[in-house]
């Protein structure tokens, strides 16, 4: 399978040992469709066979613009065993942008399918450099078009890229972060020792495979372990509901958002989740009362914390600490450390304290591609600085306050805005809220909330600031409260704070007037 001898920890071998061992069982349920991993493994394999025929050689980059498949997975597969880095771009950005991220990327290959068809063609309009492109589709029976000469077969080796997956970029431009094989396995080693999955788990995969989380937290491990991934394209929480019961789903993975979609549902107090042992949540903290409302239905929850650059697992909270922790990111997974440093010094803080993250692993990515200087920001002295700033308390839990750039100044004290954030989405009229700092004559700075109200429930900027006003220190109240029909997003879970803060910026000149 392989010719010369691969390194210790790369995942191109993974379905072939799979099929080995059990060729018949459903490695991906697709849309209804099962492909079985000794089938997967052949398709691999056919598409390695056109990679290199096709001149795709060790240390490239295919750009991918498709949504979650099974074609998209085989694909993963062979370049992984190639030595080619999968890069899949998300469908959800402009031409413009994905031109800029598929120039810094100079791919081989770019792979479309017929719904980013269109877009994949604006894309290319807006470059100045050539890049071929082949229909994922069929892309392990069709070909792939010749890029160059073939070239003799290289080793694959454990540092060799894997992934290059762009950042959500809420501060800056997205930039593109490299995992490598290393990275990816010590990350899925990590998770299996935390969350173990076997030959007859189904997982339930509705993250986009643009977003580390469509990877990391599940999928892969599954396809190392030999069970059953159920890919779905989009999140419908009826659909998902269905798909427990009739695939008799045993764990998954999503953010709050997708979790309260679920609880809301019509159908979701009388679904079937018996099969649904365990469901891990990510992006942000999981508030109490749902917690409670999926512990109430049997569902065992783990709550965590991570960040692409970190593969992304860095901590998480067991099951049976999940209500009694909630709001609390938890411990280091197994494989991973962590420590906190002061902010301003960047001198280490021991015991309970709190400071910016600092995160240590095999499963910490290799840096960014193309920007030695922000990779230099990232990673200093062997560590992994995160950007946010978190709390330990005495038993070593850790709690994340904010990103170090959210937090404002008013009146000479911090505030964070996650912690005001927190507390509106008490309020049972407040579905999603955004606090950004808005500059202000006498106190520097002060806070101004965007709230997406929730649907049947009454309430206004009055009562929603009086019940920020009974739970906060006055100088973290906001001073405003907007209600608006939607967040500014960039991706799955993510808020815009930019386009969040030019948007509070406007409704508080328009009050002013």
């Amino acid at each position: 399978m392989h010719g010369p001898v691969d390194g210790l920890h790369t995942l191109g071998r993974w379905p072939a040992d799979r099929a080995r061992l059990a060729p018949q069982r459903v490695a991906i349920l697709d849309r209804g469709v099962e492909l079985t991993y000794g089938r997967m493994e052949a398709r691999i394999e056919r598409l390695v066979e056109h990679l290199r025929t096709a001149g795709v050689r060790r240390g490239d980059r295919i750009a991918t613009l498709v949504g979650s498949s099974s074609c998209h997975v085989v694909l993963f597969f062979a370049c992984a065993r190639v030595g080619a880095a999968l890069a899949p771009l998300s469908w959800r950005l402009t031409a413009r942008e994905l031109a800029r991220q598929v120039d810094l990327l100079a791919p081989v290959l770019l792979v479309t399918e017929d719904e980013t068809s269109g877009l994949a063609r604006e894309v290319l309009g807006n470059l100045a450099r050539r890049v071929p492109t082949v229909p994922l589709t069929g892309i392990d029976a069709t070909g792939v078009p010749r890029v160059r000469e073939q070239g003799p077969v290289e080793a694959v080796q454990d540092e060799d890229p894997l992934l290059v997956l762009f950042t959500s970029g809420t501060g800056s431009a997205p930039k593109a972060a490299v995992l490598s094989h290393r990275a990816c396995y010590w990350t899925n080693l990590s998770l299996s020792r935390t969350v173990e999955l076997g030959e007859d788990d189904v997982v339930l995969a509705v993250m986009p495979q643009f977003h580390v989380g469509g990877w990391n937290i599940q999928p892969l491990l599954a396809w190392w372990t030999g069970a059953t991934v159920v890919l779905e394209r989009s999140f419908d929480a009826g659909r998902v509901l269905s798909l427990v019961r009739e695939r008799r789903i045993t764990t998954m993975m999503g953010v709050p958002t997708q979790y309260l979609r679920l609880a809301e549902h019509p159908a979701f107090a009388t679904a079937d989740l018996s099969s649904l042992r365990r469901a891990i949540v990510g992006g942000a903290p999981m508030p109490a009362p749902l917690l409670r409302t999926f512990h109430g239905r049997g569902v065992s929850l783990v709550q965590g914390y991570g960040l692409t650059e970190a593969g992304p697992n860095v901590l998480c909270i067991p099951p049976r600490e999940a209500t009694a922790r909630a709001g609390w990111a938890g411990v280091p997974y197994p494989h991973v450390d962590v420590a906190l440093a002061a902010p301003a010094t960047g001198e280490r803080i021991e015991g309970p304290g709190t400071g910016e993250l600092l995160v240590r692993g095999p499963g910490v990515f290799s840096g960014y591609l193309h920007d030695e200087a922000a990779t230099r920001a990232a990673l200093r002295a062997g560590w992994l600085s995160t950007g946010d700033v978190a709390t330990r308390d005495e038993h070593g839990y850790l709690r994340i306050v904010d990103r170090l750039k959210n937090i404002f100044i008013s009146g000479g004290e911090n505030v964070a805005p996650a912690e005001v954030e927190a507390v509106l989405l008490t309020h049972a009229g407040v579905e999603q809220a955004v606090v950004v700092g808005v500059p202000d004559e006498r106190w520097g700075e002060r806070g101004v909330a965007l709230v997406v109200p929730r649907s049947g429930v009454v309430t206004d900027e009055t009562e929603l600031v009086e019940h920020c006003r009974e739970r906060l220190a006055a100088f973290k109240v906001p001073v405003a409260v907007h209600l608006v029909p939607e967040l500014p997003s960039v991706s799955v879970g993510k808020i815009a704070r930019q386009q969040a803060l030019h948007i509070a910026l406007a409704a508080q000149q328009a009050r002013s007037r």
